[in-house]
Order: C-alpha cells, then structure tokens, then sequence
C-alpha cells in the first residue's frame, strides 16, 4: 500500500475537483484512493487570513501542487512558506494565461526550481498522483520508531479516543506503548485506520485515525503528539543561528515576539538576544510553552503583523 500527503496551495478550487472531501478544519483534506495506492490532498482552506491554515498544510505534507492563477502577494508569501519548510518535491499548475517565464523570477534560487508542470486537468492530475503513491509503498523495519502529531481528536461511542492526524517520521504498529507529549503519557495504540480502513501499520506520510487506549480526548489538543522514538524531546528555550528568507525586511531585534511552529504547534516566543549579521543572526528565544521536536529539526519563524510578508525564516531545535 502506498500513501503520500500532497499540501495543495494558490487557487482553491483545484483540490475539489481532484479529490473526494473529507475532514474540515482550518485545513480541508481530499483523498484519492484507488486499489491499495491512495493519496491525501491538504488545502489551506483559512490561508490568507490564517496563515497557520498554510504552515499545518505544508507541513503535514511531504509533496506540493502550486496552483498558480495569479501573481500577487499571496503567490509570493506561499512560495516563501514552501521553500522555508523545504518541499522540494512537487507539480505545479498554471491559470489565466500565466507563462512559466511570469514565475521564474519568483521561483529562482528556490527548492520549487525542481517542480513539474502539469496540466490543469483533474482527471489527469488524479491519475499521475495516484500512480506515483503506488512507488512509495513503505516496508515494515526492525523495531518502532515513530511520531505522529495530533490534528483533531474525539470519542467515538464504542471504540473510545480516536486521534487524527499525519506520521511525521518512521512508522509504529497496532498495540503498541506509545508516549503522548507534552503530558508523558503512555498510551496503547489500540487500532489504526487509513481512509477508513484497517491497518496494523502506520509509516510516514501516512494520513491516520488512531485508537488509544489509556487517555480521553478532553486531555488531548493539537499539536500535542504520539511518539514511540525516545530521542522526541520538549524545549522552552530555542538558540542557534537562524536563516531569515532573503525578502524579511528588517533585522530581528530583542524583545521582539513571533510564532515559532514545528509539526503542528505554533508557540509565541520573545527574542532573549540576538546578534551577528541580519540574514544570519545567533538568536536565543524564550517560548510561551515548551515546543515538541526531534534534535536537529528545524522550525519555521512567523511574525502574523508581517503584513503581506509573515514568515521570516527558520532556526534549528537542538
């Protein structure tokens, strides 16, 4: 079986007529499911206006589909989102007469350089992705080891907490003790389903509902996420260089408070120092909450007062 998770981003009505709708929240999800090969559309539903709507999107997903029917600054602050998060991989889809010379100046010196572009076409589109999701089926290793941030979570009458969401990394299986964060609570993973079927496992890139056992779903939120890998920690103290986008207008000074997102959390946090050159600074950001993450992982940073510009570039979780 083979799954892959697609953020679909620019004009809003591709994704529909591609996918068959399914969750809604600040994000829609779309599913594209043919013999055991499916494929998971994510579309901003709230982005421009929430531009956690975007950050969730691109980051519960390993592809992206550009749709492009404008050039305005909606483009330009989806195409810095993406090339922040480091997709890399994906399609793109002109509208309105828009050549691909109109883009370029846009995309240069981006991950989207490597993009394809494709028709816009639904059938075709379904068919491609589907297709290539059959060339990422997932093999079970030696061993668990794997996360998966939570998204929306609820009782279901008979079967108990089920928690939605996307495995980020690795994969685990049916019954297994898996650590919930940020409360440190071990929990059985009771059942596993995927589009609405069975499955013992869930592997990254995976779009899952999972049964737990051992919590309620009052005691859970979004953000928080189910873990088998030891090495997933939680920090409320962030320094290290940070990589500003090449557009952010001006340096980051102390005292200054943004958001700083990783998987699905977005955390306030205020600038404690920063020094060094403007594009690169060596910054030491005090957060609201502890942040969930892996050593090594990188965060993206956004001030929301940005204006037509609210992400301002990445720092590394130690």
């Amino acid at each position: 079986m083979g799954n892959i998770n697609v953020a679909v981003v620019g004009g809003k009505d591709f994704a529909p007529s591609v996918g068959k709708k399914g969750t809604v929240t600040d994000v829609t999800f779309y599913e594209i499911k043919k013999g055991d090969d499916s494929v998971t559309l994510i579309e901003p539903s709230k982005y421009p206006d929430k531009l956690s709507s975007l950050f969730y999107s691109v980051s519960m997903s390993e592809y992206a589909i550009l749709v492009v029917d404008a050039i305005d600054s909606r483009l330009g602050e989806t195409i810095v989102m993406v090339n922040a998060m480091g997709l890399d991989k994906g399609w793109i889809v002109l509208r309105n007469f828009i050549q691909k010379e109109q883009l370029a100046p846009l995309l240069a010196d981006t991950c989207l350089t490597g993009y394809e572009y494709i028709e816009d076409d639904a059938v075709k589109t379904r068919e491609m992705l589907v297709s290539f999701a059959g060339t990422r089926t997932k093999v079970p290793g030696e061993g668990t080891c794997g996360s998966c941030p939570v998204d929306s979570h609820f009782n279901v009458k008979g079967v108990g907490t089920v928690v939605l969401g996307s495995v980020i990394d690795g994969y685990f299986k049916k019954h297994d003790k898996m650590r919930v964060l940020p409360l440190n609570k071990e929990v059985v993973l009771k059942s596993i389903q995927k589009h609405d079927l069975d499955s013992d496992f869930g592997y990254e890139g995976d779009h899952v509902g999972l049964a737990l056992r051992g919590i309620d779903s009052d005691e859970l939120d979004r953000g928080y996420v189910l873990t088998t890998d030891a090495s997933v920690k939680m920090s409320k103290t962030v320094s290290g260089k940070a990589e500003m986008v090449k557009f952010w207008p001006s340096p980051v000074k102390e005292g200054m408070v943004f958001h700083v997102g990783h998987w699905m959390q977005m955390v306030p946090g205020r600038v404690e120092s920063s020094s060094g050159e403007a594009k690169s600074p060596d910054l030491r950001i005090e957060l609201d909450t502890q942040i969930i993450h892996k050593p090594g992982d990188r965060a993206l940073m956004m001030y929301l007062e940005g204006g037509k510009l609210r992400v301002m570039g990445s720092i590394t979780l130690e």
